[in-house]
């Protein structure tokens, strides 16, 4: 728990709407929250188990901080990689052989419930953003915010319509911005 705990304290590039940087924890939070309020959209959809997959998606930044994805190379991701797996392996069983199996899952995004997950870290991230203040932006989230989680909404019609719906929130921002 005391690991876990550092969650809470690792912040983001991303700002909340009241000007402070937001927690890995309250992302992963809202996550599990979305994922809640979309089982109606996927009744087909194992929506506990796309709520763990939220949770512990980034317990490996405990470890690395946050680094943003447009600056993470694959050697951020391999360190990460290789001191989570040593914390997971330390966990007592069955906790230890479930979260392997869930990140093993959700690295090979093969199963409905990794793709909701994916296509939800994804869309959190843009939501975040147009909730902060344009001040927080960099110029190069001016396009990213635009394209970011295309490919991880592509495999449903509901996710597509909510990335649609976020870039008209971002287009808004941008032009009432002046930007």
């Amino acid at each position: 728990m005391h690991t876990i705990e550092n969650l809470k304290n690792a912040t983001r590039h991303s700002w909340t709407s009241t000007g402070r940087h937001e927690s890995v924890a309250e992302h992963s939070w809202r996550m599990t929250m979305m994922a809640y309020l979309m089982k109606d959209e996927f009744p087909e959809a194992d929506i506990d188990k796309v709520i763990r997959m939220c949770m512990i998606h980034d317990l490996g930044e405990v470890f690395t901080g946050d680094i943003p994805t447009f600056v993470k190379t694959s050697n951020d991701e391999a360190t990460e990689e290789h001191l989570l797996n040593q914390w997971v392996d330390s966990l007592p069983q069955p906790f230890a052989q479930e979260m392997s199996e869930i990140y093993a899952e959700m690295e090979a995004q093969k199963t409905l419930e990794s793709k909701i997950y994916k296509a939800i870290d994804k869309l959190e991230v843009l939501i975040q953003h147009n909730e902060a203040d344009i001040s927080t932006w960099i110029p190069k989230e001016y396009t990213l915010n635009l394209v970011h989680g295309e490919k991880q909404v592509a495999f449903s019609d509901y996710m597509k319509a909510l990335k649609a719906a976020i870039n008209e929130d971002t287009k808004k921002k941008l032009s009432e911005s002046g930007i």
